[in-house]
This record gives structure tokens, C-alpha cells and sequence, in this order.
């Protein structure tokens, strides 16, 4: 086995806080007055300092205490991400209870089984529609007493209103104003800080136990690197349903810096442009997405203008590979680099708002080539890689030195093995408790004291690691070569700017086969462009012209390729993948199995002559 460990000063991880409640409180205490959230109210944005939401914060978790709330007992939040989501959940744990995150998307079995299996107490719902899964399911949850709800209808009993909520807490803060802080000095490091459950891309998801000190530990890992300060500003987006998204929450309560939250996915780009932040979190697709729009964007523009785009990529690209290699930039090269930055760059960076120091991107495998080219244009984007049952955050790259193609070395404090069959190995205080109401499954992953990711990948002389595929992903064809699929994907979706999602099949058999479906945005301004103005996406992608567009792009993936992985025959489906039809999760990962059962008899075709 080969293992590599991070040496760093470990004096601010050793001393953090015991628990998340008192982290936060002592963030209000340090910086009372500066910003801390700010977050949409119609077409303005508003502001909060951190003594503002310290104050809500106060008394959201003495009403939970008033509804009767015990330490570690679940307290759910079914919403998309808002301020309110952070109040929430920061309310929580300051009263010493544990938050069970449910994707506003979950359908209300789904719902149903989460709130039952984590015997969730009191449910914090963002509006009548997740509000109606609780009730539909309301005789299964004997545990469940009560409903706060951010917007909706309240029945005064049942279910009540987030300012309802606060003025129980008032009344308990005049009789016992010490309630919030009894509760926060009483909390453990090891006591159940969150119970995330997992997307579930195979069976009922799985609920993961996290600890105070994973949280504390996440924001002063983070902390230890020195790559924000509190001057930076977070612009917040992603589900906080997902570790992910938690995990920037303990940043941001580490280090002290604002965060402007909105979690309408199609308001990103537009938000930037707005909030202007220094840095932000994303999975892969949306920088992939943000790509595609960028270069078909400038093909339509056509003549000079997308020349000049091309040529200025080209300069890009090349004075980025000398300064990795130590090379120096020739002087004509840097002039025309200069140039280039004025006027193509720097409209770019523009578009996120002109003060972007790096993105991070984690949940999924990020295309080498996207980011080359988002770093070609002066932006950033260190990739990262944890999983919900290691806090989200346990390797990440630097942005003195982010190596492309891997995820970075290993968080300090925490350490990494590669088993001999590649599989990477963690230990760390982010890593998980175990899998709620699973002992067996629990010691499956944890049994030797490490925990088994599930992921293959190889770390270099500098300790960087290199995912290369999940473990149980990799496949082997009837010829004996193995093959690793999201390699395959991750490039098509990088060369084809119309591609929203690429599967590939081909265990057992003979030959790769691909699944593909089509952005409807993307696809939309191709068919303007091709005569198709107007007709149906059904339309559009059964098209032979469209058929004849992705086949050159199949035909460019399979020159990158070695013979043995290489695309033989492929199929573009009717509809995009959804959360709807159980082929993606709410993190938008593809349930691969979901996919092979649903198109079976489609791939069967494919290896018939």
C-alpha cells in the first residue's frame, strides 16, 4: 500500500470549537457588526450582520426548546437553499439537537421513509407543497409534533410559522434567558451534529451520522490552508440538503467572511454579475454548462468576433502550459496575451461578476479541458473531493499551486491510503460516525478503522490525488479490458457543447455502446441555426441532422480514445434525464442503474447486427 499525509501547523484545528453553536456564537462575538448573510427579498437584496443573526438565531432555538426539543433529537429542513435554511439548521444545533436535510425535490415516500427512519421531532418545510408530503404521510410519523413553515398557510396548532416559532422562544428567553447557552455548553464534540441522507444512485438512501467536531474540524481545516480571509465574499447556491453546501456553512463560520444566498440554480450566472464574490462553490456541470453557453455564444456571433475568440483561447492555453512547465512566455506571446485578456477575458470574468479568485468544484469528476480553458480566461477552479461521509471536504487543491486532473492533497489533520486493489482509503475527524439504524453497513465501511470510499485513484510524489473511477463502476468487456466510464463521459461532455448527459455501456459485451441526451437550451439554438426553428425537442434530437451533429463529435471523443473504449454505436434518447423519472438524484447524479433498466431493450439493440 502507498499512503501520503499532510504536514501542516495543526494549532487552529486543535483548538476550534466544541461544538458548531459555539462556533457560531463565537463568530457573532468576534464580528458583531460586519456583514454576514445577505439574501433576495423580491428585487432587492438585503443584509444581516452576524449580531442580527445571532439574535434570530437565539430564538429559533429557544422555541425548539419550547416545542419540547431534546439534545441529538432530528429536527428536519425540507426547503431549497435561503437564508432561512441556515437559520434553521445554525438554530438546531445551537438547542443542541441534530439536522436531517431533505431535498426539496424528494418525492414524499421518499420523504416519508427519511423523517420515519431518523424519527425526526419537528419539521422545518419552505411551503405548502413540501408541507403536503409531511401530511400525506402524517400517520406513519408518530414521532413528528410539529411543522414550521418559512412560506405557507399555518393552522395555528400543527402547523405553525417561522415568526411563531421566534415568539415561543421569546417568552422561553424571558423566563430563562440562558436556555440557548445551556444548551450549547452542554454539546458534545461527539454528538450528533447532522444526519445527511445519501442521493441513493442504488436503493433507499442511507443516513449518515456526523459529529459537532466533523463540522468544526471542515471550517478550521479550510481555515489552516490560509486561502480566504474574512474580506472574501461566498456566493451560495448549492442544495445545503447536500454536505457540500454544509460544508462552506462551516467555512464561513471558521473564518468569519459574508455569504450571499440564493439557491435558484438558473439565477448563478445572473447572481455573479450581481453579488460580485471572490469565490464560490459548484458541481462540474454548472462551469460545464457555463462553457457551453460561453462558446456557442460566440459561434453564433460567427466572422471576426468568433476568430478572435478562438485565437484568443489559443494564446491562452499555450501561455498557461509554459508558466506549468517553468518556461518563459516569449515577449511577442505575452503582447498577444495582453491583448487577448482586454478584449476577450476580461468579458468573461465580467459575466461572474470581475472579482472571482478561484471556484472550487466537487460532488463530481470535473472535465480537465473545461478547466483549462475557465483558467485560460483568468478564473480559477481548484478541484475538490469528499464524500457526505467524510463532511464533504477532504482533499482540496491550492490555488499557489492547483495541479489539473486531480482533486488536490488531503485536508491537515486527516490522512490517505490507496488499498492494493486502488481504492482510496480516509481517516480523519471528518470522518463519519456511521450509517443511522445500519451497524452492518457501518462496518463494512469502517471496519479497519478507515473508511472505504469506493473510489479508485493514485496519488503522486506531492501527495496529490487522482480519482479515476468509482469501484463499482468500473467494468469489463467480454475481451478482458477493463473500463472506466465517467472518464469516457466527463470527456464527451466537455467536447460536445449540446451534450447534457453520456452514459456508457458495455460489461460483458463485446464493444462500448453510449447513451446520450441533449441540452434543451443548447440543442434549442442549434436547431435555429440548422432550419429546425420551432419544432419539439422530441423533434430536434431524432433529427438525422442532429444525429449527424452528435456523430461528429462521437467520431472526436473516439481519436482521444484507446481502440478498446472506443464508442462503437450510440443512441440519443427522446427526453433529457430527471430527478421525475428516478434517473437522477437531487444532487443530479446519474442512477446508472435506473438508466440500464429504463433502456434496456434500447441497449439490447445496440449490439444486435
Amino acid at each position: 500500500m502507498s499512503q501520503s499525509t499532510v504536514s501542516q501547523d495543526l494549532s487552529v484545528i486543535e483548538n476550534r470549537p466544541p461544538n458548531v453553536g459555539r462556533q457560531f456564537f463565537d463568530r457573532v462575538e468576534k464580528s458583531p457588526n460586519r456583514e454576514a448573510y445577505r439574501f433576495p427579498q423580491g428585487d432587492e437584496w438585503v443584509s444581516v450582520t452576524w449580531k442580527e443573526t445571532g439574535d434570530r438565531v437565539t430564538r429559533v432555538a429557544a422555541g425548539l426548546v419550547a416545542l419540547g426539543v431534546e439534545p441529538q433529537q432530528r429536527i428536519a429542513i425540507a426547503s431549497a437553499t435561503r437564508f432561512e435554511w441556515i437559520l434553521a439548521d445554525l438554530s438546531i444545533m445551537s438547542a443542541g439537537a441534530a439536522t436531517t436535510t431533505v431535498y426539496p425535490s424528494t418525492i414524499d415516500d421518499d420523504v416519508a421513509y427519511i423523517l420515519a427512519d431518523s424519527e425526526c421531532r419537528v419539521v422545518f418545510a419552505e411551503d405548502d407543497e413540501q408541507v403536503a408530503k409531511v401530511a400525506a404521510h402524517r400517520s406513519e410519523l408518530p414521532h413528528l409534533s410539529k411543522v414550521v413553515v418559512f412560506d405557507g398557510r399555518t393552522d395555528g396548532d400543527w402547523i405553525i410559522g417561522l415568526d411563531d416559532l421566534e415568539r415561543l422562544g421569546e417568552e422561553l428567553l424571558a423566563e430563562e434567558p440562558d436556555v440557548v447557552e445551556k444548551r450549547v455548553a452542554e454539546t458534545r464534540p461527539d454528538a450528533l451534529a447532522t444526519l445527511i441522507y445519501t442521493s441513493g444512485t442504488t436503493g433507499r438512501p442511507k443516513g449518515v451520522r456526523l459529529r459537532h467536531s466533523s463540522w468544526t474540524y471542515e471550517g478550521a481545516a479550510i481555515q489552516a490552508l490560509g486561502i480566504l480571509t474574512e474580506d472574501d465574499l461566498q456566493f451560495l447556491w448549492l442544495p445545503m440538503a447536500h454536505s457540500f453546501g454544509k460544508v462552506l456553512l462551516s467555512t464561513q463560520l471558521a473564518i468569519g467572511f459574508a455569504t450571499a444566498v440564493d439557491g435558484r440554480v438558473e439565477k448563478i450566472v445572473e447572481n455573479t454579475g450581481i453579488v460580485r464574490p471572490t469565490f464560490m462553490g459548484a458541481a462540474p456541470r454548472i462551469f460545464e454548462k457555463a462553457h457551453d453557453r460561453i462558446v456557442l455564444m460566440q459561434k453564433a456571433e460567427g466572422g471576426l468576433k468568433e476568430k478572435i475568440f478562438n485565437k484568443a483561447f489559443q494564446v491562452g492555453l499555450e501561455v498557461d502550459r509554459l508558466k506549468r512547465e517553468g518556461k518563459p512566455v516569449p515577449f511577442l506571446l505575452a503582447k498577444q496575451h495582453g491583448l487577448f485578456d482586454k478584449l476577450v477575458f476580461s468579458k468573461i470574468r465580467e459575466r461572474f461578476g470581475g472579482r472571482v479568485r478561484f471556484f472550487i468544484s466537487g460532488a463530481a469528476a470535473l472535465n480537465r479541458e473545461v478547466a483549462e480553458w475557465f483558467n485560460a480566461a483568468g478564473i480559477q477552479i481548484l478541484e475538490g473531493y469528499g464524500l457526505t461521509e467524510t463532511s464533504a471536504g477532504s482533499f482540496v487543491n491550492r490555488p499557489s499551486r492547483n495541479k489539473f486532473g486531480t482533486v488536490g492533497p488531503v485536508l491537515p489533520g486527516s490522512e490517505v491510503k490507496i488499498a492494493e486493489d486502488g481504492e482510496v482509503l480516509i481517516k480523519g475527524p471528518g470522518v463519519m460516525e456511521g450509517y443511522h439504524n445500519r451497524p452492518e453497513e457501518t462496518a463494512e465501511a469502517l471496519g479497519d478503522g478507515w473508511l472505504h470510499t469506493g473510489d479508485i485513484g493514485e496519488l503522486d510524489q506531492d501527495g496529490y490525488l487522482k480519482i479515476t473511477d468509482r469501484k463499482k463502476d468500473l467494468f469489463k468487456t467480454s475481451g478482458g479490458k477493463y473500463i472506466a466510464p465517467s472518464q469516457i463521459e466527463s470527456q464527451f461532455k466537455a467536447i460536445c457543447p449540446y451534450a447534457s448527459q453520456f452514459l456508457v455501456h458495455g460489461n460483458d459485451r463485446n464493444y462500448c455502446v453510449a447513451l446520450i441526451t441533449l441540452d434543451p437550451d443548447g440543442i434549442a439554438g442549434w436547431a435555429a441555426q440548422n432550419g429546425m426553428e420551432g419544432a419539439s425537442y422530441e423533434e430536434i434530437v431524432t433529427s438525422d441532422k442532429a444525429r449527424a451533429m452528435v456523430a461528429g463529435y462521437v467520431d472526436e471523443l473516439n481519436s482521444r480514445l484507446n481502440r478498446w473504449e472506443t464508442i462503437k454505436k450510440f443512441l440519443v434518447l427522446e427526453r433529457d434525464l430527471s430527478i421525475e423519472s428516478g434517473e437522477l438524484t437531487p444532487s443530479m447524479k446519474v442512477k446508472r442503474k435506473a438508466v440500464e433498466e429504463n433502456y434496456k431493450e434500447q441497449i439490447d439493440a445496440l449490439y444486435r447486427d
